[in-house]
């Protein structure tokens, strides 16, 4: 019996034994925090905020107007821009029209000059008719490039009111505040009424559906890892860890030291590759929260 005895407790010693060797020490392959990308939305205009519907928590979509910037000022000067276009264009009319004249008459001399060269090529004509035509199309040509000359302060100064005008629909146009990208309002910088500026900041947004765990491993650990490779990411819930999937995204090119926030002074001082993990959000990953890296997927 007692041989017997011993020899069963042999074999539980070497079967577990063999199961320790085969699992993990328990401990996550990296540690780290969950970041998104943080986007600060700012004025694009000054003046008095009209209206401004934003909340902290808001989930908004992108293309959304969300209030707009008092375009008074901006409508009044473009209405005096169009005033001096049309006194400016009436100043313009009849220089414009003797151009319209002169291009008639240098459209029938061209006419003539066709004709007294065919009337040569057949020994009906002479060439001082042809010689004289050419002095008359010479003549026309000076005079439209002389009125062409008088009137170019004239179209300059248009393109110049045009330009202007162009100038204040752009701003009229980032007047309206359009919210540029998919994502939750993490922080309300500006309220309704308020005087803002060009590149005052009114919110702060980041898209939270997918979060980023920036996690660091040892240079051991690199060999195992690739882009697209299925992760587990654990995080501390109220009874036991709560484990999400995640999908390695990127890893460092670079070496650097171990941030402050990971664990014991001597895991700070080691040199660690960053990696970034996406890790659909469920509502429960928060920016900044902690989390732990395991390489082998948990469906648990």
């Amino acid at each position: 019996m007692k041989n017997k005895a011993a020899y069963i407790l042999g074999i539980v010693t070497l079967v577990l034994s063999m199961a320790s060797c085969n699992s993990d020490n328990g401990k996550a392959d990296g540690y780290g925090n969950f970041e998104a990308t943080e986007i600060t939305i700012s004025a694009e205009n000054n003046g008095k905020l009209m209206q401004f519907n934003v909340k902290e928590g808001d989930l908004l979509e992108k293309g959304t107007l969300i209030g707009y910037i008092d375009t008074i000022p901006l409508s009044l000067k473009r209405e005096q821009l169009l005033s001096s276009k049309a006194v400016v264009s009436s100043q313009s009319k009849s220089v414009l029209s003797q151009i319209s004249v002169l291009n008639a008459k240098l459209q029938t001399a061209n006419v003539n000059k066709q004709r007294a060269e065919n009337l040569i090529a057949d020994n009906a004509g002479t060439q001082k008719q042809l010689d004289d035509i050419n002095g008359e199309i010479d003549v026309i040509k000076q005079q439209i490039l002389s009125v062409e000359i008088q009137n170019a302060p004239v179209v300059n100064e248009l393109k110049s009111i045009d330009v202007q005008l162009r100038q204040i629909d752009d701003q009229i146009l980032k007047s309206k505040i359009i919210n540029p990208v998919n994502g939750t309002v993490l922080t309300k910088y500006a309220e309704a009424s308020e005087i803002t500026s060009f590149g005052k900041p009114l919110y702060k947004i980041a898209d939270l559906s997918t979060m980023k765990l920036r996690a660091y491993l040892s240079e051991t650990q690199l060999a195992g890892i690739k882009i697209g490779q299925e992760v587990t990411v654990k995080i501390d819930d109220a009874d036991a860890m709560q484990s999400h999937p995640g999908t390695i995204s990127w890893v460092a090119s670079e070496a650097e030291f171990t941030p402050k926030i990971i664990q014991t002074k001597e895991e700070r001082v080691a040199l660690v590759y960053a990696v970034k993990v996406d890790v659909p959000n469920d509502g429960s990953l928060k920016i900044g929260m902690p989390a732990e890296l395991w390489m082998t997927t948990d469906n648990n």
